[in-house]
């Protein structure tokens, strides 16, 4: 197999986008790169740093201040802002409240993208977000379009809260959080949210985790040298 493959996979919020990235990186002997990891720690630097999104100077600012960097640990890739572990903290509702906002904005949207194709440039990857397939790696040999049904995206997303001791957060809240983040996602200006004409869909409403790793290792297989 040639180096520098790329396996793209986009779709919506609490899709299980990382879950199966994470597991067909492992079977493949790929690298996993969480691209929304990127955005939400960016986020997290925003909040705590309360930087006004829409102001370009103080976004210019903060960016120039932001160093991120990935490192894995059995398998699983954890993410640091600035040399502080943060893999944990940016999957709290704060960070998942405000990072469409963030997410949407042109500057940070383009300096992510740089580093997310410098990032693919010497390796086997398996990459998830919402524009892999259409902006940041458009020439990728296997692209996949995850999608759920919105009440089983939010039970998961409420039951994944909970397991981490967010007690606080309702089912209701996250159904919100999620309707909001698509219809973000959907409608923003820089790099919506869209399925790449040849990308796979991948409804997993009623997949296991195994059922949907197969079905994406046959689709890769098939389209890989």
């Amino acid at each position: 197999m040639r180096k520098n493959l790329v396996v793209a996979i986009d779709g919506y919020s609490s899709c299980g986008k990382s879950t199966l990235a994470k597991a067909l990186a492992k079977k493949l002997g790929f690298i996993y790169i969480d691209s929304g990891a990127m955005y939400r720690a960016v986020t997290l630097y925003f909040i705590r740093n309360h930087v006004n999104v829409n102001d370009p100077e103080a976004v210019d600012y903060a960016l120039g201040h932001i160093e991120l960097n990935f490192h894995s640990q059995d398998y699983q890739s954890h993410i640091t802002l600035n040399g502080e572990e943060v893999s944990e903290e940016i999957r709290q509702m704060p960070v998942s409240t405000t990072v469409s906002e963030v997410s949407a904005n042109k500057k940070v949207r383009r300096e992510m993208v740089k580093q997310q194709q410098r990032m693919g440039k010497s390796k086997n990857i398996v990459m998830d977000g919402r524009d892999i397939g259409t902006t940041v790696f458009p020439d990728a040999p296997v692209k996949f379009f995850m999608t759920a049904d919105p009440k089983i995206r939010a039970e998961r997303r409420f039951k994944e809260l909970q397991s981490k001791g967010d007690t606080t957060t309702s089912l209701e809240d996250v159904f919100e959080n999620l309707a909001h983040r698509d219809y973000a996602d959907t409608t923003r200006k820089e790099s919506p949210l869209t399925r790449a004409d040849d990308a796979i869909i991948l409804d997993n409403t009623d997949l296991t985790e195994a059922e949907q790793l197969d079905f994406a290792l046959d689709m890769v297989h098939q389209q890989l040298p």
